[in-house]
């Protein structure tokens, strides 16, 4: 059975003039789906924000596996009660992968229950992510690195708690570092933070990058759900009092 995928993308920047709109011109969220798609593996929809209900309706999310996200001026714009639903599904189990500037989203923030705030400049500078866990499923075919020519830096000290695993570090030409590649996981759900992807250079075309995502999407894909979020009272214990 193919994982059922969601992505999401406010849509807004791939919408004016610019560079996102000449390198992402139908947005960010179709080009993550075609190379989504390209796999076979997965039966992939979008959503954005400006859709009734974010395109993220009860029926979506009850049929969506693992939710990819990607937002960045428009944060404020989510509706707390869209917030709200994510949320549910995530602690029931849905998977979710949060992409760069999302780390400001309300439901990333939600999850970590921090600030999410870190350094930040946009310079164009190479960007050198090291996998630090080489053994986990999300770095399976990356070698020791990936290297991206251009990318917006994000530096520490990143206000999130610590990661239940870390698979990549990155390093920037200016001398910064980073946690890039960050594991969570909260009730049944998994998540995943991943740095690289500033609208204005082409970084979901790089073939490394999309092979995290495509890796992180099966990591996150839930093994076991459930319905309720009720603490049930046992009155029968299993062994004899």
């Amino acid at each position: 059975m193919k994982i059922r995928v969601t992505v999401w993308n406010e849509f807004r920047h791939e919408r004016e003039e610019g560079k996102p709109k000449e390198i992402y011109p139908e947005g960010i969220h179709t080009a993550i789906k075609s190379f989504l798609d390209s796999t076979g593996e997965f039966e992939v929809r979008t959503a954005t924000l400006d859709e009734p209900e974010h395109g993220l309706t009860e029926e979506v999310l009850d049929n969506t596996d693992v939710l990819v996200w990607w937002g960045h001026r428009a944060h404020k714009e989510v509706q707390d009660e869209i917030v709200d639903r994510i949320h549910e599904r995530v602690l029931k189990g849905m998977g979710l992968i949060v992409l760069h500037s999302g780390h400001h989203s309300k439901i990333f923030k939600k999850l970590m229950g921090t600030s999410c705030n870190l350094k930040w400049r946009e310079a164009g500078e190479k960007e050198r992510l090291w996998v630090t866990d080489p053994s986990h499923p999300i770095a399976e075919g990356i070698g020791d690195y990936i290297e991206i020519d251009n990318e917006e830096m994000y530096g520490e000290f990143f206000d999130i708690p610590t990661p239940d695993a870390l698979v990549f570090i990155g390093w920037f030409k200016g001398g910064e570092v980073f946690r890039s590649g960050c594991c969570f996981n909260r009730g049944y759900g998994k998540i995943f933070y991943f740095q690289p992807g500033h609208e204005t250079y082409p970084t979901y075309y790089n073939k490394d990058v999309q092979k995290v995502i495509i890796n992180a999407v099966k990591w996150a894909n839930p093994v076991k759900r459930t319905d309720s979020l009720t603490a049930p009272n046992i009155k029968t214990p299993l062994e004899k009092l």
